[in-house]
C-alpha cells in the first residue's frame, strides 16, 4: 500500500472517530503526544488526545447512530518522507471545519501529531 493510501486510511479513522463516537479511533488516529488546536465561537480550543478522546466519546448519540450522511472531503494531501500534511474538509456538530492535519510515520505506521482546526460555518 502507498503512503498516501496509508495516510488516507489514517483520515478515515481520524473522521470515524467523530462520525461514530469512538474513543478508540481516536487513539489509533492520534499519536500520543498530538495536540488539537483551533477557535471555535472566537474562543481558543487546546486539547490533548485523551482529552479529545473523551469529548468525542461524550457525543451521543453519534452522527452515525443518527443518521447524518457522512461529509468528508480530502483537500490536499503532501507527504515529504516521514511527515505529510493534509486538509480535509469535515461536518460534525453541525458545523463544517477546514482542518489541518500533520502526520508523522512511526514505528506503528502514519499517526496525526497535531490538527488545527477552523470553523468554517
Amino acid at each position: 500500500m502507498s503512503e498516501e493510501a496509508q495516510i488516507k486510511g489514517v483520515i478515515q479513522t481520524y473522521f470515524d472517530c467523530m462520525f461514530e463516537s469512538s474513543a478508540e479511533k481516536t487513539h489509533q488516529a492520534f499519536h500520543p503526544n498530538a495536540k488539537i488546536t483551533g477557535y471555535m465561537h472566537g474562543k481558543l480550543g487546546e486539547m490533548t488526545v485523551d482529552q479529545f478522546a473523551d469529548f468525542v466519546s461524550r457525543q451521543q448519540p453519534s452522527a452515525k447512530e443518527k443518521g447524518e450522511p457522512p461529509v468528508l472531503e480530502i483537500v490536499s494531501l503532501d507527504v515529504a518522507g516521514e511527515t505529510a500534511v493534509a486538509r480535509v474538509r469535515d461536518n460534525y456538530m453541525g458545523m463544517t471545519f477546514l482542518d489541518t492535519l500533520s502526520f508523522l510515520k512511526t514505528e506503528e505506521g502514519w499517526r496525526i501529531y497535531n490538527k488545527l482546526y477552523h470553523v468554517e460555518s
